[in-house]
């Protein structure tokens, strides 16, 4: 309250804040992991087609840190080699689009 005995407003701007992107060195770094293993995973396909492409410029985010933490604890901690990795990304991705249609259809 102001010393009038009167409310004062004021307005704040929130930016919305853009995703955080990383280059290939970067993400690498981050998530413990040669660039070139990284490299070869966005080849077999395992972060979405768009990646596989080698003409593409390799840009990751926070998911895509998350996905290459998950395959490095497989393949190092249960000795998960790297081409079953494709297969259980594939998996993974399908468990979670079901999660998520399961969940719209329970919001009915």
């Amino acid at each position: 309250m102001s010393e009038s005995g009167r409310y004062s407003l004021v307005l704040v701007r929130v930016a919305e804040a853009s995703p955080a992107t990383y280059s290939l060195e970067a993400a690498a770094r981050l998530a413990g992991v040669h660039p070139e293993m990284l490299r070869y995973y966005c080849q077999l396909g395992l972060f979405g087609e768009a990646r596989a492409r080698p003409e593409t410029e390799l840009v990751f985010d926070d998911d895509t840190l998350y996905e290459l933490r998950r395959f490095e604890h497989y393949r190092r901690h249960h000795g998960v080699n790297r081409r079953t990795l494709r297969l259980l990304c594939g998996l993974w991705r399908e468990v979670e689009r079901l999660q998520t249609e399961l969940r719209f259809l329970r919001g009915r």
